[in-house]
């Protein structure tokens, strides 16, 4: 674990977002993130230069992007909730399709939807093009608290870890006869996660006590 650490988010390449400081690209996706929100939900115009400038970006970084779509099923949850709104909120009824929906309710899932799929999308694009030691740094070069760039470090180095660890308990439990999708084997799930937990809280509190052995004084060495 003492080396370092790719991740499945970045991809390899030297274009010039690559080639970018760290700190400039955060910069501007911060900005870019504050520029998507501030805008009205119906300037429809506006939202489609957000995208154009967006995409400029993606085929300047020469990341394929289907490799960023297959990673935007990170956002289906917001996809779903926004698929209800239309549905579930109040209002002047509008017909589409041949089904009565709320307009407030559709306006504002288009709004959720616009919004988080081009943070989502300018977030991945970031991703793909840093490494995560690098935006470690370009955090650091930001003047960003010293130990919530360490939390943020040591989250990413024992993220394989745990997930690792999570994969081998649900096969031992498969391997016993328990099927973690089945609602009654949920509560050996939910015993297993409680027994991860401990793990790494335990895991945190033994590498804390060996960086204070080395003599950690609140930084780590570049």
């Amino acid at each position: 674990m003492g080396a370092g650490h790719g991740h499945r988010l970045h991809f390899h390449g030297h274009s010039v977002v690559h080639r970018a400081q760290p700190h400039h690209k955060i910069l501007a996706l911060l900005g870019f993130v504050l520029l998507v929100v501030a805008t009205p939900r119906e300037w429809f115009a506006a939202y489609l230069l957000h995208l154009s400038l967006l995409l400029v970006v993606i085929a300047a970084s020469r990341v394929p992007v289907t490799y960023l779509l297959k990673r935007l099923v990170v956002e289906v949850p917001f996809v779903v909730f926004a698929l209800l709104m239309p549905f579930i909120a109040h209002g002047p009824q509008v017909e589409v399709l041949g089904v009565a929906v709320s307009e407030p309710g559709l306006l504002a899932a288009w709004g959720l939807l616009v919004k988080g799929t081009l943070g989502v999308l300018a977030s991945l694009t970031l991703a793909a093009t840093t490494e995560p030691q690098d935006v470690l740094r370009g955090l650091e070069r930001l003047r960003m608290p010293q130990l919530v760039v360490q939390i943020m470090g040591f989250m990413i180095r024992y993220l394989d870890v745990v997930s690792g660890e999570l994969s081998r308990m649900l096969t031992a439990m498969r391997s016993r006869g328990c099927d973690p999708r089945r609602p009654r084997h949920w509560p050996a799930l939910a015993r297993s996660l409680g027994a991860l937990f401990i793990r790494s809280y335990e895991r945190g509190e033994r590498v804390h006590l060996a960086m204070l052995s080395r003599g950690y004084t609140g930084r780590l060495p570049s």
